[in-house]
């Protein structure tokens, strides 16, 4: 294709930068050819020319359409370059938080430094079983089709992952086994897959360390071998290992550390166990301390050692061995700090009694003095003599070092061969599939040995990486009849050769190694002369002539070739090595060099698959030097070279799976992408030549028909055809006219790189055509409508524009006339106002001007007389005023005096007032002074009568006085001279007159004041007494509103309360359904476990030689249940015994003691039993004797019958006894022999238990009829004397008339008399009994009150404290109390109804019994026949009603039968016959009749027989066609049947208020058969289960295909291309399911459940659990597929569960919450098809998905991707909202919904009213032995 075609305006392109490496920028013109320079905008708007390369005139990248940005595979972008890779990788690792993605066959694995909840159970299982293609990229996608092709090609498998150090290659390598330990479980019980995982905290503590790039750094590569057996299973495991970066051991650079082991052991040094190793801190140790960084964030190195020390035990390392590699750690960390002294400058010494020397040699076990002699000297051996030379203090830290390495090698490899020891298969290995995780290419500022051994070995994988590819390539093309053409790849053999081949690299090493003075230099020098200038791959560096450079495959790396040498030799002393060797104390230390001496043959490894790295050149004793020189003398890089060699040739036998691990920053900075980093180790790994690979043939591969679909809007009506590969030809042969950019093969259509963007291009451009064509008629027709809407609208407001103006009009010339002859009134109406008002005026004014002058005449008239008046008075008031003022001054003196005696008095008082006492008794004796101050009003009002009576008295003197005065005055006047001379007289008399007055006046004054007084105090009274009435009031009040708020506070207490009780009953209900629900799953865990054990033990049946004869399990089943108290309704008993009873005892120990507790439990009861009857038994005694007293005075007519009786009692009481004993005995043997031997089933012990168990029950069984016979008896004795009338006990009044009708003489009415008596006794004793138990009751009812009434109080308490606590702590105690009732309440119930299940139960029996008994006893007495007689004579044919044909519902059959019934009735039925031809549930009623039979019988053996092998028939026939839907739900809906006929016909009156009259004659009379209704129970929540695990295997493989990707509605969502790893066709062929195989295969399970008459509550059950697997399944692969989250995909889902909805409609089935389930799967529909833009929508969103987790909803929104360009991606600060709206959302952290999770299953009681006698046996059913009742 032409670039002018592509290279066009708004093409988008990618130019190198040297930040982001490429950049983003867009064409602003066309581009032509010769052009020189691109005018081009970046995205952030800039401007720029980029100029073309002027030699090669390259165009730069283009860039992918926006929606094949963010693929799961690389190989589906359209450009295939390096650019699209990068922002590929980058968006989906930053947008999406996507860390996988696949490139062809290679899985690219980002590491984001954050945990993700990515890889748990419940991924797994999404993932276990499903196509590569079909799921989003991830390790268990890999794992998964490792291990499937594994299983399908019968080929073993490897998956090599790789990358640089903290990329997170050993991570994935463990989530890879974790996946097959999880899928693929054990063969056998030795838990190999835990053994296996258990290895990888051992290794990572002794080969993984920190380094700057990562904190768990493996620094030693390993191929972990996990063995199969044929059935797939993990069987074993083996381990090999390469290069361990010995180095570290002895130096650390900067922020890194040595090997996680010893900070472990540091960290651990407080452990009493570790005191004898004598550590410390790290920093203490020069070996630890170098890195300066002994402590990793996050990392607890003591947590670690207990679980590396866990592992080890795990794997059968001993503790002794354990510690005996703690010592030799120890011992290294001691031997580095061991220092040297130098002598002089050849030789040196270590300080005497040196610390860190001594604890090595104590730790080690060896001498001292030895070990300190040979690390400052070594032994130099000569042809002739060996002599001994000292070293320099240089040589002699190197060779303590090098001892420390070797020390470590070694015992790093003895852990590795006890691990492979530990993970060895015991059986056959069938295939294995391998783990490489190996260290990826390096490159440093400094790179030395290690990284040119590192490099070599990814050139070696590279390799074979490449030729895979290639090859993968080749069988495509082939396969597709491609025409084939040589693809140009990069070939890096001339590197290996380089490396590996002869004068290479290392032989020039090994070689140099060999000389007596090779150095390093040397060497270099050789290099250079060998292949400067001669190989294009080898450089010298410009300004060294000590490295050299080599061009790998990823980049140019230069290697220091200081310490090549030293590191290729691994030297170390063999005299240091012999000290070691002599260790006698220390055992495991001379293991680890007891293969010093072995030599290994250059192509094979040794035994445990290891390739030993370091093995130093020790001699033997007795060998010739130059044979242990050559024998010794193997290289590091020669043992390395092999190893790699004997690697390839493993990898090249198997199937490769490729991960490569891309760590995307330098910094562990979680989701921050580096370009650099990223493409510098994309480039290293070879993804991008994967990548080179695919676009230099055909990358881009289409099926016909997905083409056909994506691009069918392309083609006319008339280029579709009826053959899709033509149509297809057709097509593109227009669009593309270059026939070499693409091929047609028989199944795809291959394209080139570029031509599906082209094509991608033209789509778009398409339907932008269409859109525009559409748009523009769509507004046309828009604007039309719109104009003609205005037109009319226009119209219509004129009208009524020109109509309100008209009336407008109208009413302005009616105002006007109007205005005019209201002007007219109005104004003749202000004129007249005017006048009148003008007159009014006027008048007025005249009358008030005449009156205002009468009146000032008046005046002046009236003031005249009162000024003469006033005079008259005035002069009066003058004379009084004079003399007041002198009465005044006079009392003024008085009140002076008078205040001054009152305020000591005042003060006096106050000072009493002051006193506690008196202020007390003021306010305690308020009333009391009340009366006080009244009595003292009433004492003062006396005062002041006898004052007034004293002052009247003064008055009569004074007017007597008076009289005599003026007498005396005439007198005078008469004569002037006795005048003159009383004239002294007269004055004295005055003066007394004036001091009387005085008197008078004082007096007064004092009433006054005592008045004053008196007031004053009725006032402050009756202030006081008010003040307390408010007071009161107040209280009142106050007291009304604290009732009122008690009131409020009680009801809202109670309001509250009855709300958190409904909320805690629904939490109930939530825990009784996890209750019932963890029930059935032990139920279904145990019916695994049993089915697991009749698998094992058919096997171990079959590998018998000779089988026991007649061994029969269900002869065991039947033993052990010949009691019914053995039959429990637990599952672990009930099911298991016969199990048990087989097994030997060793093996199923706790399984017996639990059974060896029940049977303690059930002799406990019987104990109990049987003490209740002895208590019966002695009050019957007592009856016995006070009637034989009665019947003293009677004739003996029954003499020697009551003494067979009383004899009879006393052989019962006696039998009693011994039985008591017997059991005592019992239960002491049982209580004091526990041990499971004891009492394990095999035991003799355990057969005497059961024996005598068997035998006491069915003793007991035999007396108790025995105690009903004898009380029968005594019943009868007492009635004997009667007549035949009495015999009823007088309840048949008929029978009574004509027995005394029939008597003829007196002595026969005589003992009628004497008879009625009798029974008048009894009747009053009965009244009696019957009065007693009345007061019982009656007592027990108070006690009822009393209790009831210390409840009220206790609740009044419990109220009256709730109101002094917090509102929150008060709802909180009461819910607690009420909880806490309720609970006991239950308790209570649940204990008087079992009470009162067990006195129904016996009662029953005994009046069944009673019946019988008398009957017999009525026809005894009738024919004089004696009691023994009784027993043995049959019953009497007449109490048997005889008719032929009326049918009682019941079925008889032969004991022989049984097993034959079994077999036609169940194991032989045929579901689909019996459906379709006879009623439903037939077998169930059936089997119901046999033993309705076997009760009418009172057979419980034929009863318990049967029950049992019922069971394990529907047991055996699930077992056997347990697959089939059909036999499944048929003996679930027969179960379900023939449970509801058991409570039915029960005889409870809770199951028979439906029954008919004739169906309560039916009822069971003779055994409960409660027990096994509960085994039914279990039985058909088995068989539940397992239909619902049938149904899911049915749905499973449709629920994808139909739900998501058939296009139930064509043509809504295109096919995008998906690359190499294609997906399943989302386009219906003949082999796809779709939505309608769902729907007719729910049709088929709901017609099937319908025939075969199951409950339709059950039948609710099923669907909703069906509903909820497909809505799980659907919503799991919905959230680990991107292709799949999409608007349009959204559309589809909606579509698809409204047609489940629409079957539930016609179903009737809405109501069965099976809607529901489907919630989460609708919501996340919704949420795929919803606006996501604004806040406001993320809030739309967040009320909306309440059905979904947080992570649910985020991980929709991140996979979300657009289909096509119209669409918009969900913007990353979006979903930030969404999380920060939902971060207080609890609700679970699960990603996934639990697609295996079974509701909890109910059996509502759902009655027949099928009538049991009109049942009929057909004939096919082949059970002629059976015969109806």
């Amino acid at each position: 294709m032409a670039a002018s075609e592509l290279y066009t305006k708004y093409a988008r392109v990618w130019i190198p930068d040297p930040e982001e490496v490429w950049k983003s920028a867009e064409l602003l013109k066309d581009y032509k050819p010769g052009d020189k320079v691109l005018q081009l905008r970046l995205e952030e708007g800039k401007d720029l020319e980029y100029s073309l390369d002027p030699k090669t005139k390259e165009l730069p990248p283009l860039r992918n359409p926006d929606i094949l940005v963010g693929e799961n595979d690389l190989t589906a972008l359209s450009y295939l370059h390096e650019p699209a890779v990068l922002h590929n990788l980058k968006v989906r690792f930053i947008d999406s938080k996507l860390i996988y993605t696949y490139c062809g066959i290679v899985l690219v694995a980002i590491n984001p430094y954050e945990q993700l909840p990515i890889y748990g159970e419940d991924i797994i299982n999404a993932y276990s079983g499903q196509n590569m293609g079909d799921m989003d990229p991830h390790i268990f996608a890999v794992a998964e089709e490792a291990y499937k092709q594994m299983a399908r090609d019968e080929r073993n498998q490897s998956i090599i992952v790789s990358g640089e150090s903290g990329a997170g290659k050993t991570v994935s390598a463990k989530y890879a086994m974790r996946y097959f330990a999880t899928v693929s479980g054990s063969a056998s019980e030795a838990n190999v897959e835990e053994k296996v995982l258990a290895s990888n905290p051992i290794m990572e503590s002794i080969g993984n360390a920190k380094t700057t790039r990562n904190d768990n750094s493996s620094r030693f590569g390993k191929y972990i071998e996990i063995g199969f057996d044929k059935r797939y299973r993990i069987i074993g495991a083996n381990m090999r290992t390469y290069l361990l970066e010995k180095s570290r051991v002895v130096f650390q650079a900067e922020e890194e550390r040595n090997y996680h082991i010893f900070y472990q052991l540091c960290a651990s040094a407080a452990l009493p166990e570790f005191k004898t190793l004598r550590l410390g801190n790290a920093n203490y140790f020069h070996y630890t301390k170098q890195g300066g960084s002994p402590v990793i964030d996050g990392v607890n190195d003591a947590k670690e050692m207990v679980n590396t020390r866990q592992a080890c035990t795990l794997l059968g390392i001993s503790d002794t061995y354990q510690m005996g590699i703690f010592r030799i750690l120890a011992g290294i960390l001691h031997l580095g700090n061991v220092e040297f002294a130098s002598r002089d400058s050849d030789s040196c010494t270590v300080p005497p009694k040196h610390e860190p020397l001594t604890i090595f040699c104590d730790l080690m076990g060896v001498e001292y003095e030895e070990m300190a002699h040979w690390l400052c000297h070594r032994k130099l051996a000569t042809a002739t003599e060996t002599y001994i030379k000292p070293i320099s203090k240089l040589h002699a830290i190197n060779a303590r070092d090098a001892l420390a390495k070797h020390i470590y090698a070694n015992l790093f490899n003895w852990i590795v061969d006890h691990v492979n020891k530990a993970l060895h298969a015991t059986v056959k290995q069938h295939s294995f599939i391998g783990v490489l995780d190996i260290y990826g290419f390096e490159t440093f500022e400094i790179n030395s040995f290690e990284q040119f051994c590192i490099n070599y070995a990814n050139e070696k994988l590279q390799q074979q990486f490449n030729m895979h590819v290639f090859k993968l390539e080749q069988e495509e093309y082939m396969k597709e009849q491609i025409p084939w053409t040589l693809i140009d790849f990069y070939d890096n053999q001339p590197c290996i050769n380089l490396i590996e081949a002869k004068m290479g690299v290392l032989d020039l090493l090994d070689e140099e190694c060999k000389m007596p003075k090779g150095s390093d230099d040397t060497w270099a020098q050789k290099l250079y002369n060998t292949h400067l200038n001669k190989c294009a791959l080898f450089e010298k560096p410009r300004l060294s002539n000590k490295a050299f450079i080599i061009k790998h495959f990823a980049d140019k790396v230069e290697y220091q070739c200081e310490g090549f040498l030293e590191k290729n030799k691994d030297t170390v002393y063999e005299e240091q090595i012999k000290v070691l060797k002599s260790s006698k104390k220390f055992k495991l230390l001379p293991e680890l060099f007891q293969d010093e001496e072995k030599v290994l043959s250059p192509t094979s490894a040794t035994p445990s698959g290891r390739v030993p790295l370091s093995r130093t050149a020790v001699k033997p004793a007795k060998a010739r030097p130059g044979q242990a020189s050559k024998e010794h003398k193997k290289t590091v890089g020669h043992q390395f070279r092999n190893s790699l060699h004997l690697l390839m040739e493993t990898l090249n036998a198997t199937t490769p799976h490729y991960v490569r691990c891309i760590k995307p920053n330098d910094f562990k900075f979680p989701f921050t992408f580096d370009e650099k980093r990223a493409v510098q180790q994309l480039r290293a790994c070879g993804v991008l030549e994967t990548i080179r690979i695919s676009a230099a043939g055909f990358p881009s591969r289409w099926t016909y028909q997905e083409f056909f679909s994506r691009y069918r809007v392309l083609m006319k009506q008339r280029d579709v055809l009826s053959d899709r590969k033509q149509t297809c030809k057709n097509v593109l042969e227009k669009l593309i006219l270059d026939k070499d950019k693409y091929q047609f093969g028989k199944t795809k259509i291959f394209f080139r790189a570029g031509q599906v963007a082209y094509l991608e291009k033209i789509r778009a451009d398409k339907l932008r055509a269409a859109c525009i064509r559409i748009q523009k008629t769509i507004r046309g027709w828009l604007m039309r409508k719109k104009y003609v809407r205005m037109r009319k609208a226009a119209i219509t407001i004129q009208r009524h524009v020109r109509g309100y103006q008209a009336r407008c009009y109208a009413k302005f010339l009616r105002r006007t006339r109007a205005a005019i002859t209201i002007q007219k009134f109005q104004r003749m109406y202000v004129v007249r106002k005017r006048y009148q008002c003008m007159r009014d005026a006027t008048i007025a004014l005249q009358a008030l001007l005449r009156g205002y002058m009468a009146r000032n005449k008046y005046q002046m008239m009236l003031r005249e007389h009162k000024s003469i008046i006033i005079q008259k008075h005035i002069r009066g008031w003058l004379a009084r005023v004079h003399y007041r003022r002198t009465l005044k001054a006079i009392v003024y003196l008085q009140c002076c005096y008078r205040r001054m005696m009152a305020k000591r008095e005042l003060k006096k008082l106050k000072i009493e007032a002051r006193s506690v006492e008196r202020y007390k008794k003021l306010h305690i004796g308020l009333e009391n002074k009340i009366m006080q101050l009244q009595r003292k009003i009433d004492e003062q009002n006396k005062e002041y009568k006898s004052l007034l009576e004293k002052l009247s008295n003064l008055e009569i003197t004074y007017s007597t006085e008076t009289e005599k005065l003026r007498s005396d005055v005439e007198r005078l006047r008469m004569s002037e001279e006795e005048a003159k001379n009383a004239t002294n007289r007269v004055l004295s008399l005055q003066e007394e007159i004036a001091k009387l007055r005085k008197e008078l006046h004082q007096t007064q004054t004092e009433k006054k004041t005592i008045e004053e007084r008196a007031d004053k105090y009725k006032h402050e009274t009756e202030q006081l007494v008010s003040e307390l009435k408010e007071q009161n009031t107040l209280l009142k009040t106050e007291k009304e509103e604290l009732n009122r708020r008690i009131h409020d506070q009680a009801k809202e207490i109670t309001e509250t309360m009855e709300k958190k009780l409904v909320e805690e009953t629904k939490q109930l209900e939530l825990d009784l359904n996890d209750e019932r629900l963890r029930y059935q799953n032990l139920l279904n865990e145990f019916s695994r476990l049993e089915e697991r054990y009749d698998d094992l033990k058919d096997e171990m049946n079959l590998m018998v030689s000779i089988p026991k004869p007649g061994h029969k399990r269900t002869d065991s089943t039947h033993s052990s249940n010949e009691s019914e108290y053995t039959f429990s309704s637990e599952i672990t008993e009930a099911e298991d015994l016969p199990v048990r009873m087989e097994e030997p005892s060793e093996k199923k120990a706790p399984l017996d003691m639990s059974l060896f507790l029940k049977l303690q439990k059930r002799v406990t009861e019987l104990e109990q039993e049987k003490q209740s009857l002895q208590d019966e038994l002695d009050r019957k005694e007592e009856q016995a004797l006070r009637a034989k007293a009665k019947e003293e005075e009677r004739p003996p007519m029954r003499g020697a019958e009551l003494e067979y009786e009383s004899l009879k009692r006393q052989e019962l009481e006696s039998e009693n006894k011994k039985l008591k004993n017997e059991l005592n005995e019992l239960q002491k043997a049982l209580t004091e022999t526990r041990s499971p031997e004891v009492t394990a089933p095999g035991a003799p012990a355990y057969r005497v238990l059961l024996d005598q168990l068997t035998s006491v029950s069915e003793e007991l069984e035999v007396r108790k009829e025995e105690v009903l016979i004898l009380r029968s008896q005594l019943v009868s004795q007492k009635e004997a004397i009667q007549p035949k009338e009495d015999k009823n006990t007088m309840t048949d009044a008929t029978i009574l008339l004509e027995d005394v009708q029939k008597m003829k003489d007196k002595g026969e009415i005589a003992q009628a008399y004497i008879g009625l008596k009798e029974t008048n006794r009894l009747l009053e004793s009965q009244l009696q009994s019957q009065k007693k138990s009345h007061e019982n009751e009656l007592e027990s009812l108070r006690g009822e009150i009393q209790g009831l009434k210390e409840e009220n109080n206790r609740q009044q308490q419990l109220l009256a404290q709730n109101l002094q606590l917090p509102p929150e702590a008060r709802i909180e105690a009461s819910l607690q109390h009420e909880i806490t009732r309720l609970t006991n309440e239950n308790l209570d119930l649940m204990e008087q109804l079992e009470k009162q299940d067990k006195t129904v139960r016996k009662l029953k029996k005994q009046l069944k019994v009673f019946a019988k008994k008398i009957g017999e006893l009525e026809v005894g007495q009738m024919e004089n026949i004696s009691p023994g007689q009784i027993i043995d004579e049959p019953i009497r044919p007449v109490n048997i009603p005889r008719k032929e044909k009326d049918f009682q519902g019941m079925l008889e059959y032969k004991k022989e039968d049984e097993q034959k019934l079994v077999k036609n009735l169940i194991l032989e039925l045929k579901p689909r016959g019996v459906a379709v031809n006879l009623i439903p549930g037939l077998p169930a009623y059936i089997l119901f009749m046999c033993v309705r039979h076997a009760d009418y019988l009172n057979d419980d053996q034929k009863v318990r027989s049967l029950l049992t092998s019922t069971i394990n028939g529907i047991k055996k026939v699930l077992k056997k066609r347990g697959d089939d839907f059909e036999t499944v739900s048929f003996w679930l809906s027969n179960t379900c049947r023939f449970l509801h006929c058991l409570k039915q016909y029960s005889g409870e009156e809770g199951f028979m208020k439906h029954n008919t009259p004739r169906q309560n004659e039916h009822c069971l009379t003779n055994f409960d058969l409660a027990e096994y209704r509960q085994v039914l129970s279990d039985l058909a929540i088995q068989i539940y289960q397992q239909l619902v695990r049938v149904l899911e295997n049915i749905l499973q493989p449709m629920i994808v295909s139909g739900m998501l990707e058939h296009e139930t509605i064509q043509g809504v969502s295109g096919v995008k291309p998906t690359g190499l790893r294609k997906r399943t066709s989302s386009i219906a062929d003949e082999g796809t399911y779709t939505l309608d195989s769902i729907i007719r295969q729910l049709n088929s399970f709901h017609s099937v459940m319908c025939q075969h008459g199951m409950d339709p509550e059950l039948i609710k059950q099923v669907v909703k659990q069906m509903f909820y697997i497909i809505g799980a399944v659907t919503l799991n692969n919905l959230l680990l597929r991107k292709d799949m989250c999409s608007w349009s995909k959204g559309m589809q889902i909606r579509y698809n569960v409204s047609q489940l909805e629409e079957w539930l409609r016609d179903k009737n089935l809405m109501n069965s919450g099976a809607k529901e389930t489907l919630e989460p799967l609708i919501q996340a529909a919704q949420l795929l098809q919803v606006k996501k833009k604004t806040d406001e929508d993320a809030e739309a969103i967040c009320s909306m998905c309440n059905a979904l987790t947080t992570a649910q909803i985020v991980k929709v929104l991140n996979l979300y991707t657009p289909v096509n360009e119209f669409e918009e991606r969900v913007l990353v600060s979006f979903i930030r909202t969404i999380q920060m709206r939902l971060r207080d959302r609890k609700d679970s952290p699960q990603l996934l919904m639990d697609a295996k999770h079974i509701f909890p299953v109910t059996f509502p009681f759902n009655p027949s009213s099928l009538a049991l006698e009109t049942i009929q046996i057909p004939a096919s059913l082949g059970l002629g032995f059976i015969s109806r009742v």
